[in-house]
Parts: C-alpha cells; sequence; structure tokens
C-alpha cells in the first residue's frame, strides 16, 4: 500500500468514526472468512457496519474525532463495528461473540466516552431507538386514554346506581 492509498484509507475511516455514534472494537483471531462474512450479513440487518483495519491506520484516523479515547484498543486483529443508532452495532456484536467465542469484544465509544467490554454489554440490552420512540409516545398517548376513562367513570358509576335501584324496586314488586 503507497502514501496515496494510505491517506485514502485514512480519510475513508475518518469520515466513518465522525459519522457514527457509536464505535465497537473487538478481536476476530480465528475467524474464517465464512465466519465474518456472517458476521458483516448481521451487521448489515442491524443496521451496523463490520470493518477490519489496519491497527496504526485506525489510530491515525481516530486522532481528531470523538472517538480518539480508543486508541488503547487497536492491539492484534481488531475489528471496527460502526452504527448510528446507539444500540445497534452492540447488540449485534455481543449476540455474535455469545455464539462464537473467537470474537472477543473489547470496548467501544459513545459520543466520545469510552466504554468497556461491561458497557457493550450493558447498551446491547436496551432497546432499540425505534422500540424506544414507540413507547414514549405510548407514555405520551396514556394520560389521554386515563382521563377519558376517568371522565367516563362517574357516568357508568351513576348508571350502576340507577339501575340497582331499578332491579330493587322490580324485585319488590
Amino acid at each position: 500500500m503507497d502514501r496515496a492509498e494510505k491517506a485514502q484509507t485514512i480519510e475513508s475511516l475518518k469520515a466513518q468514526f465522525v459519522g457514527h455514534s457509536l464505535v465497537v472494537v473487538a478481536h476476530y483471531t480465528g475467524l474464517t472468512v465464512a465466519e465474518l462474512t456472517t458476521l458483516r450479513r448481521q451487521m448489515i440487518k442491524g443496521d451496523a457496519s463490520l470493518q477490519v483495519t489496519k491497527n496504526r491506520l485506525a489510530r491515525i484516523a481516530i486522532r481528531d474525532t470523538d472517538h480518539a479515547n480508543l486508541d488503547g484498543l487497536f492491539r492484534g486483529p481488531t475489528a471496527v463495528a460502526l452504527s448510528r443508532d446507539p444500540v445497534a452495532a452492540a447488540k449485534v456484536a455481543t449476540a455474535y461473540a455469545k455464539e462464537n467465542e473467537k470474537f472477543v469484544v473489547l470496548g467501544g465509544s459513545l459520543g466520545g466516552q469510552l466504554l468497556d467490554v461491561e458497557g457493550i454489554k450493558a447498551l446491547a440490552t436496551l432497546p432499540s431507538l425505534d422500540a424506544l420512540r414507540g413507547k414514549l409516545l405510548g407514555l405520551i398517548v396514556a394520560p389521554a386514554t386515563r382521563i377519558a376513562g376517568i371522565l367516563q367513570a362517574p357516568g357508568g358509576q351513576l348508571a350502576r346506581v340507577i339501575g340497582a335501584y331499578a332491579n330493587k324496586d322490580q324485585e319488590a314488586a
């Protein structure tokens, strides 16, 4: 790889690091090409991407980004999982690491904050951004539903009381 190719690779990596909120770094020692391809497909399905990087070039590319704190993780054969969604890459990476012991998550960075393996696992347990939006919408709509139920309750109670008196009068007659 000549200097021009290295510079182009560094710029490409830098653009990816800047464009993604979550970066997960992992070792892939012993994975076959077929296993890496499977992992890449799972990442794409999960709205994330996986890239095998040269450590030196990745360290240079990451310098002036929010993820500069990952510098120490680039040792050995590393792969980088990236996603715009703060949860997507973590979910796929930890799920794959559970299935395949050759893939080891080292850590990551979310919005400039360094995360260890436990932090990545904690992120993986969170619901996706779309699921959170759905829950938030449900919480916003819930008060209106409760208010409608509360407003209808007195009328229903009054109708039951009148119905009970009517049944009482009919039984007495």
